[in-house]
């Protein structure tokens, strides 16, 4: 798991890196010295929704798949400690483990959805607006939301990183402890 995680929590950040950096070269939204609208630049702006919103979506995969990971090997910890009468601090260690990566898992989907809805705002098709607000332009908010969002998810997936390789040194003294009991009792290993 700690390979699967490690490639889609990589592929995540460069997925939203790229999202950020086609968001930097958007160009001026009208042809210099005219009212006309630039095509090209609402070709950008298209562009970089699109990858916007499947970076997010991706992102928002990466943790699900954290959580489903730790909820599944809890759910798998538990019903063989109690198989086979296993000391309880196994099933401990792993809540211990999956709880601690829940609360950087929501921030970062709860970041996700907050800089998508600011970008939405920055549109300049947009009627909405924040400028004025911290005295920056809806886009500038936006773009440090972005910003911050990469950072903070790129450091959230390293401690989910980190965690589930926890979690798997559980899982294999789980195995250890069965492999052990079940040699003993003259059983198929």
């Amino acid at each position: 798991m700690k390979r699967i995680f490690l490639t889609l929590a990589l592929i995540a950040t460069a997925f939203l890196i790229t999202a950020v950096v086609l968001g930097l070269n958007i160009g001026g939204l009208y042809f210099p010295d005219s009212d006309e609208l630039n095509p090209e630049t609402q070709s950008q702006i298209s562009t970089h929704m699109l990858v916007g919103v499947g970076a997010l979506v991706f992102a928002f995969l990466v943790h699900a798949i954290s959580l489903t990971y730790f909820m599944g090997t809890g759910r798998w910890i538990e019903e063989t400690s109690n198989a086979y009468s296993l000391d309880a601090s196994f099933h401990k260690q792993n809540q211990k483990i999956k709880y601690g990566t829940l609360p950087g898992s929501t921030l970062c989907m709860l970041l996700l959805v907050a800089t998508a809805a600011l970008g939405a705002v920055a549109d300049p098709a947009t009627p909405a607006s924040l400028d004025g607000t911290l005295g920056m332009t809806s886009a500038q908010i936006h773009f440090f939301t972005a910003i911050g969002t990469c950072i903070i998810n790129l450091i959230v997936n390293f401690s989910q990183f980190v965690a589930i390789s926890k979690n798997a040194n559980v899982v294999e003294a789980v195995l250890a402890e069965v492999h052990r009991i079940r040699t003993e009792r003259g059983l198929p290993v």
